[in-house]
């Protein structure tokens, strides 16, 4: 099979390897989570098994097959232009797909890959430039003093926020905002977040996600995307993700359809309510809905931090009440301050778990 065929060019944190014995042998003693990965890839079974992130419901295991995995990793190099030699450097944890597609795309297209611990400033220590990385929105956030070592830089596994996408434009660095899931085997479409005018060819509006060659997208009764790519997924995915289409090849992310709130009959979408409030909130927030006899639902903001008293509230109740892009529904009715949220392994925010921790 052709995961067992090393390419030539491969490197790992700077070594060659000749033979598949060799590079076991290196990461059983450098990581055993990605040894039991390999072990698992270079195996004769036809598929692996990854383990979905959970930040939307209980993790899962799931069966992914090698094949589709090369050919995903085969539209990401040629999407990019990354050839043989190319430098990448991988942040993201290994237990999950992200981190394990880093490694697939490095085996395959004979990267030079090196790999550093996936927390979130994963930049701190590096000083070399890379040809490409990927990263999730907090670690971006972290390390914009050393974004610059990065020539391509894709973000996936939660929202970028209007107001670190305005931080990225005056960055040297092309970014993406990525859209998939681990049944994609990660993304499926790109977005260009930067670099508008002279971006590369395949770059598309800073709105709109543009997919990869051979998916065919539409919605269902529920204005959420459907995703069918044979060469990724033996099956059409029927995602929860509400969007509006733009043409047969892009769309605009509109949020979860199981994060619609209905308040007196009104649809709130809290991702783009929440982008707004990104430019007045410094701190990690999120927006939800609460039962409430009144309206069904009433719309609430929780913000990661220690402070609760009632000047902090109405201080930040009056700068959002300022905001003219929010309609009288999107105000929210009540803040709430929680110390700190609770994460999926990949630094998702779990919403309804850290709903629990409020003190109502």
């Amino acid at each position: 099979m052709l995961q067992n065929n090393l390419h030539k060019d491969f490197k790992l944190n700077g070594f060659s390897f000749t033979s598949v014995d060799e590079i076991l042998s290196y990461s059983k003693d450098f990581s055993e989570e990605i040894y039991q990965f390999l072990q698992d890839w270079f195996s004769k079974k036809e598929y692996v098994i990854v383990q979905t992130s959970g930040s939307t419901g209980t993790p899962k295991d799931i069966q992914l097959l090698k094949q589709k995995m090369i050919n995903s990793a085969l539209a990401t190099g040629q999407f990019f232009n990354l050839k043989p030699k190319t430098t990448a450097l991988m942040c993201l944890p290994s237990k999950y797909i992200a981190g394990k597609m880093m490694l697939v795309r490095a085996l395959i297209l004979g990267w030079h890959l090196d790999i550093v611990s996936s927390n979130a400033s994963p930049l701190k220590t590096i000083s070399k430039k890379y040809d490409f990385s990927a990263m999730v929105p907090l670690q971006v956030e972290n390390s914009l003093n050393k974004i610059h070592l990065l020539e391509t830089l894709i973000i996936g596994g939660g929202v970028v926020s209007k107001k670190l996408q305005d931080k990225l434009q005056s960055f040297s660095t092309n970014v993406f905002a990525t859209y998939g899931m681990t049944e994609t085997i990660t993304h499926i479409a790109i977005k260009k977040l930067n670099h508008f005018k002279g971006a590369i060819s395949n770059s598309v509006a800073s709105a709109y996600y543009k997919t990869l060659p051979n998916t065919t997208i539409y919605i269902d009764q529920r204005n959420c995307l459907v995703l069918k790519n044979n060469n990724v997924a033996n099956e059409i995915v029927f995602t929860n993700d509400v969007v509006q289409l733009i043409s047969d090849t892009q769309f605009e992310w509109l949020g979860r359809v199981d994060n619609v709130i209905n308040s007196g009959g009104i649809k709130l979408h809290p991702e783009k309510i929440e982008e707004q409030l990104a430019t007045l909130i410094n701190q990690r927030f999120f927006v939800t809905g609460i039962e409430d006899e009144l309206l069904g639902n009433k719309l609430i903001l929780v913000v990661e931090a220690p402070i609760d008293n009632e000047l902090d509230k109405k201080k930040l109740f009056s700068k959002i009440k300022s905001l003219t892009a929010l309609s009288k529904f999107e105000i929210p009715k009540e803040i709430y301050f929680i110390d700190q949220f609770i994460e999926t392994g990949t630094k998702k925010i779990q919403r309804n778990k850290t709903l629990k921790l409020l003190k109502r």
